[in-house]
C-alpha cells in the first residue's frame, strides 16, 4: 500500500505541490472535460491541508479546508486513472476524517459517489445541484 502523506499546503515542497496540481488538473479540467479554475486562492488559506498518497509519486490527493463558520469541508478528492481501485482515496478520506476538528464536515459529491461517500458517514444534506454539467449532491458528516 502507498504511503499516505499530508501537509499544510503552505509547508509543501513545490514539486509536491506541482503534482498536487497536475493530478488536479488531469481528473477534473482534462478527463472531465471541466474547464473551471482548480487553483481557487483556497489551498493557500490558513488551516488547508492537502493530503495525497503515492510512492514516488502523487497518484490520489484531496484537500481539508477549514469554513468560516467553524466546519471543515472535504474537496478536490482525485486518484489518477493507473491507480484507481486500489483503495487511495478511501485511505486518504480515513486520514482526512481523523484530522478533522469539527463535529461537522461537508462535501459536495459527484451524484454517482454518493453510496461511496457514505461508507464514511456522510448523508445527503441538500438538493442536487449541477457544477460543471455534473449533478452534485451536498453531503454532510456529522460527529
Amino acid at each position: 500500500m502507498p504511503s499516505i502523506f499530508s501537509a499544510p499546503t503552505r509547508n509543501l515542497d513545490v514539486v509536491t505541490l506541482h503534482e498536487v496540481l497536475r493530478l488536479r488538473q488531469d481528473v477534473f479540467v482534462v478527463e472531465q472535460g471541466c474547464a473551471y479554475p482548480d487553483i481557487d486562492g483556497r489551498d493557500l488559506e490558513p488551516g488547508t491541508v492537502q493530503f495525497w498518497a503515492g510512492e514516488g509519486s502523487v497518484d490520489a490527493t484531496l484537500r481539508l479546508l477549514r469554513e468560516p463558520d467553524g466546519s471543515e469541508r472535504i474537496g478536490r478528492v482525485a486518484t489518477a486513472a493507473h491507480a484507481r481501485g486500489a483503495g487511495l482515496a478511501a485511505s486518504l478520506m480515513e486520514a482526512a476524517i481523523a484530522e478533522t476538528r469539527s463535529p461537522v464536515v461537508h462535501i459536495d459529491a459527484q451524484a454517482h459517489l454518493e453510496q461511496w461517500y457514505g461508507r464514511f458517514g456522510f448523508v445527503r444534506s441538500g438538493d442536487d445541484f449541477l457544477e460543471d454539467g455534473i449533478p452534485h449532491i451536498p453531503m454532510t458528516r456529522t460527529r
